[in-house]
């Protein structure tokens, strides 16, 4: 492990975590699946979603996520309480403790009530993302007004970054982080417009993608600074970059991906040589893979086992960058990197390490990275 003088106020402590996703209802349970290479990712024909089939991972149009659902809430806030309360519920954390912050990460949140309801001052309130967020924590009783991240693709990693800096820094002691997004017509389509959706099951990084698939999901991720957890995985740091290149068009160089990397490497006291794989963001569009490999390149990381979990998950925007950090952090548990189904030939100009079998393997550290919209970058660092 090299050394970086610095020292950190506070270590920040993963206590408690789940995935709510079409391939089960814990962490433990999509593990599981996950082992056993399924993928949620199938083809749908909904109308109501688009009049043309399309492969993605959405739940069954009846499936509840919450027992008693008598302030009416959307699916969208149901999938962030059914996730938060099982984390919750695991990890004896006090949400009513002053000490606790809530913060929930989203891309889009209620934007499909567009689509259903008629547009007046009261429906724009309640789409509002700050509106789902005081709805959430009323249900849970949080004293504190919670926070809501909001910033493309990489919204699940910045909420983590957030997290650990607000723990560190002494203003909390515990974080709850929960993040989630829901399929409709205007995400499918608007991702159609940029002809970024794939006709099949998505490819990441192999010579033949030709897209990525979009999914439904929440995650969560519970942090404390007490040490009673200090034989937990740890968040070691992070950092976020931007390209300031195109609003939807990542860099060519991956030279902002890779800065961020850099960084969050930095503030964990790590060098590349201690990172012992990689869940990458891996959309399976052109551009994006091409961008990432290029900037795993310039990070010295080339060689390093990597997954993209959107083969099994599609890209659950808001909640990609939580639900893939949860499941990492299990592979690091066990001792495993899960493969990327569907990946045959490198596709990308510098070459990854991309994983195609269950691998064993003796690991210490991982790095999750994320790109999205608008040239952001966000990358963190999870460790034993």
């Amino acid at each position: 492990m090299s050394g970086i003088d610095k020292t950190h106020e506070l270590n920040v402590f993963v206590v408690a975590d789940n995935v709510l996703t079409p391939l089960g209802k814990t962490t433990a349970e999509n593990f599981d699946n996950l082992k056993q290479s399924i993928s949620a990712v199938k083809q749908h024909n909904d109308a109501n979603i688009s009049l043309q089939s399309f492969y993605a991972s959405v739940f069954d149009h009846d499936e509840s996520f919450i027992k008693n659902n008598t302030h009416s809430f959307t699916k969208f806030e149901q999938l962030l309480i059914g996730s938060a309360a099982d984390a919750i519920a695991c990890s004896g954390i006090d949400m009513k403790d002053k000490k606790t912050i809530l913060i929930i990460s989203s891309t889009k949140g209620n934007i499909s009530l567009l689509e259903t309801e008629s547009y007046n001052t009261e429906l724009k309130k309640r789409i509002a993302l700050s509106t789902s967020a005081k709805l959430v924590a009323s249900y849970f009783g949080c004293i504190n007004q919670p926070i809501v991240i909001s910033n493309a693709c990489i919204s699940g990693i910045v909420a983590i970054i957030t997290g650990m800096r607000l723990l560190r820094s002494g203003q909390y002691e515990n974080a709850v982080i929960v993040g989630a997004d829901v399929i409709s017509k205007f995400i499918l389509s608007g991702f159609a417009s940029f002809q970024a959706l794939s006709t099949n099951i998505c490819k990441p990084f192999d010579k033949l993608r030709d897209g990525l698939n979009l999914g439904e999901g929440a995650g969560t991720i519970i942090f404390s600074t007490n040490k009673k957890y200090a034989q937990n995985i740890k968040v070691l740091g992070g950092s976020i970059s931007n390209d300031a290149n195109h609003i939807s068009g990542p860099s060519r160089t991956g030279k902002e991906l890779s800065y961020a990397i850099s960084k969050s490497l930095k503030d964990s006291r790590l060098s590349s040589k201690d990172i012992d794989f990689i869940s990458a963001h891996g959309t399976a569009t052109v551009y994006n893979d091409e961008m990432e490999a290029s900037a795993i390149t310039l990070s010295d990381l080339q060689t390093v086992p990597l997954n993209s979990l959107k083969s099994y998950y599609g890209h659950t925007l808001g909640a990609a960058g939580l639900i893939e950090s949860i499941i990492s952090i299990q592979s690091l548990k066990e001792g495993l990197v899960l493969p990327s189904p569907g990946f045959k030939e490198v596709g990308v100009t510098n070459p990854v390490n991309v994983n195609t079998s269950l691998l064993s393997i003796n690991a210490n550290n991982f790095l999750k990275t994320a790109s999205g919209f608008g040239g952001c970058n966000a990358a963190a660092v999870f460790g034993k």
